[in-house]
């Protein structure tokens, strides 16, 4: 994706309010003079997921251009904000969960009548048609070689 289309998740995360969600459920995380606040640095992990990253590092994707992305934290901030949700994985787990609630929930809201459920009863449900394909992801390489290493 292009940073283009970061900022359209930017501001995806803006206009659904994911940001801020995150930013109240994450506020036990958040240290007393942190500069950097725990749910902005979740989303910036993930836009940094988004364009390409794959790993903490890879924020600077985000950080050289801060006219876009705002202030983005350091490597250091990132992996120690990581340390504090990991050490307590249930409990952050539970309040992203409720933050991505919240944001989802807001996005349903805005689309008003072209909302998936809108206008969904008993009497005229919702119909979801699931078809999938089975692909074999794994091989225990049958009838395989020696390398030419041997």
């Amino acid at each position: 994706m292009s940073h283009a289309g970061g900022l359209m998740l930017t501001e995806t995360v803006r206009a659904s309010g994911l940001g801020q969600a995150l930013s109240a459920a994450l506020a036990p995380w958040r240290p007393g003079r942190a500069v950097h606040d725990p749910g902005k640095v979740l989303c910036d992990l993930a836009l940094s997921a988004a364009l390409g990253g794959d790993c903490l590092a890879d924020v600077s994707l985000l950080r050289a251009e801060p006219a876009v992305f705002g202030r983005v934290a350091s490597d250091p901030t990132v992996s120690r904000t990581v340390d504090r949700l990991a050490g307590d994985a249930d409990r952050a787990l539970k309040a992203i969960d409720a933050a991505r609630a919240v944001a989802r929930a807001r996005v349903w809201e805005l689309a008003g009548t072209h909302a998936p459920h809108a206008g969904i009863s008993g009497d005229d449900p919702l119909v979801v048609d699931l078809d999938a394909t089975l692909v074999t992801a794994h091989s225990e390489k049958e009838k395989a070689d020696r390398t030419w290493k041997k």
